[in-house]
């Protein structure tokens, strides 16, 4: 295969739609195919997806993509974390809608297990909180609800996945079931000290183990793709979540490296080096040779999706980028703050019943103030689960890296860098997740020998530095609290 011309095939299934990026092997962006899919919202705090659209999905920008590029050295997949399908294990055919990472279906089933003393003992094990966020408690819910289903898995005619999974088995017509450990270690029932599915965080949950896919590392070959669209035998390799992907592509190699990701919600990643952190939020960055690099973590659920719910909702905007506009419109936030609590308050509340306010609202407030707090809210909140994963850290926090839809908006990476009171990188490469998992893909295809040499490869850059004094940006963020504090009280 000529290496000049050669290209990575990346599907990035992410919470609004499904993409197919095609990159060079110096990790530089040559072509995007994207389509869209739609929110299903059973009842309220429910959320899903139709898992048989997003095959479809799948499969329509493949086939876009390899209409008019095919010289391909593999083929990789990012996919929105915690989120998960029951599927058919003859046919890979959906039994149910996806379970999407912001239902809140298995609050219930966290506060029984809460209740009854489990919460330490799962954090030990997984690193992350017993909460509905996760994929074992609505997994759980979902079951105790259906019996045909729980049936199937326990008899072996289903299984779970997460959608990496669910796209792999697939996309290898059903040949291939298999997850990797950024994925595996979103669940609540993968020990990510042993690196391994966990037999009594499964019999906790009440999930057969033997419906749990094949755990390996993030850049491992892990088949060949079947798909008449694709050349054959297309080898399958970088498999990564989407938030553990960012990181990847950032490069973010050393501890003390940091991303956030601004879409729907955001993940914040704070890499801590090779040993599992004492405290805090504790995920797997990525895998690699049987070694695992680990994570703080910070997670929030509202944050691009809170200017979509000012615009489908409330009808304040015809477009996203009207709130930058409405945003510079006006010289501050008014004294109006936004708590996007429309699901519950994550990290560092953890606060599943808490619900959405707009607090001090006057007679001068206008749409433009409200706008304004909606994108002002997302600062707050990666400052919130900023100063709560550094806590736990072991190195000193360096420049973050961003990247995300949500930072096409100016306004919003210039308030994240003054809320935080630190220099923020922003990537001009607006697929960064894809990019983390191509990268992997290299990695385990033997194009690069080491992450040492992916941090050689190029990167574009635009670094936005504090700007806002100190004593304001600290006003702020009090004010901030004070509201927070008005629907939540911290644990």
């Amino acid at each position: 295969m000529n290496e000049v011309s050669s290209k990575v095939l990346a599907i990035d299934q992410s919470t609004s739609a499904t993409k197919a990026v095609v990159f060079d092997i110096q990790g530089r962006l040559i072509d995007r195919y994207s389509v869209e899919h739609r929110p299903i919202y059973p009842k309220p705090g429910w959320v899903e997806h139709d898992a048989e659209e997003l095959w479809r999905n799948t499969q329509s920008v493949i086939q876009s993509a390899a209409e008019k590029h095919r010289d391909f050295i593999c083929l990789s997949i990012t996919t929105q974390g915690e989120t998960f399908v029951i599927f058919e294990c003859a046919t890979g055919r959906p039994l149910h809608h996806a379970v999407v990472w912001q239902c809140r279906r298995g609050d219930e089933e966290c506060a029984r297990l809460i209740r009854n003393g489990h919460a330490d003992p799962v954090s030990e094990k997984t690193g992350l909180k017993i909460d509905g966020y996760f994929s074992a408690p609505k997994l759980a819910a979902l079951l105790r609800a259906n019996f045909d289903l729980r049936s199937k898995l326990q008899t072996g005619d289903a299984l779970f996945g997460t959608i990496d999974t669910y796209l792999l088995y697939r996309l290898t017509n059903c040949r291939v079931f298999a997850t990797d450990s950024t994925n595996a270690s979103r669940t609540l029932l993968f020990n990510i000290n042993t690196l391994t599915w966990d037999q009594e965080l499964c019999d906790l949950f009440e999930i057969p183990i033997h419906a749990l896919a094949e755990v390996c590392d993030s850049a491992s070959r892990f088949g060949f793709c079947d798909n008449p669209s694709l050349p054959a035998n297309l080898p399958i390799a970088g498999v990564m979540g989407d938030s553990q992907a960012a990181l990847f592509g950032h490069r973010c190699f050393k501890p003390g490296q940091a991303k956030v990701t601004i879409g729907s919600g955001s993940s914040i990643l704070f890499n801590s080096g090779p040993r599992v952190p004492t405290s805090g939020i504790r995920t797997i960055g990525w895998t690699h040779k049987g070694v695992a690099t680990y994570c703080l973590e910070g997670i929030i659920s509202y944050s691009g999706a809170t200017i979509t719910w000012l615009r489908d909702q409330l009808g304040l905007i015809h477009s996203a980028d009207e709130a930058e506009t409405a945003a510079l419109a006006v010289p501050d936030n008014g004294g109006v703050y936004l708590i996007p609590a429309f699901t519950g308050l994550s990290d560092p509340y953890w606060s599943p019943t808490s619900r959405a306010a707009i607090v001090g609202l006057g007679a001068s407030s206008t749409r433009n103030h409200v706008l304004r707090a909606a994108l002002e809210s997302i600062a707050y909140q990666i400052k919130d689960a900023l100063a709560s994963m550094t806590d736990g850290a072991q190195v000193a926090l360096r420049p973050i890296h961003a990247d995300g839809g949500a930072t096409r908006n100016r306004f919003l990476t210039q308030f994240i860098a003054d809320i935080v009171g630190t220099d923020i990188i922003l990537s001009n490469n607006a697929d960064v997740s894809p990019l983390g998992a191509g990268l992997a893909g290299l990695l385990g295809m033997s194009t690069y020998a080491s992450v040492e040499q992916l941090a050689e490869l190029p990167m574009e850059e635009h670094i936005f530095i504090p700007q806002m004094s100190c004593s304001v940006a600290a006003g702020l963020y009090q004010g901030w609290r004070n509201s927070v504090h008005k629907i939540v009280t911290e644990p």
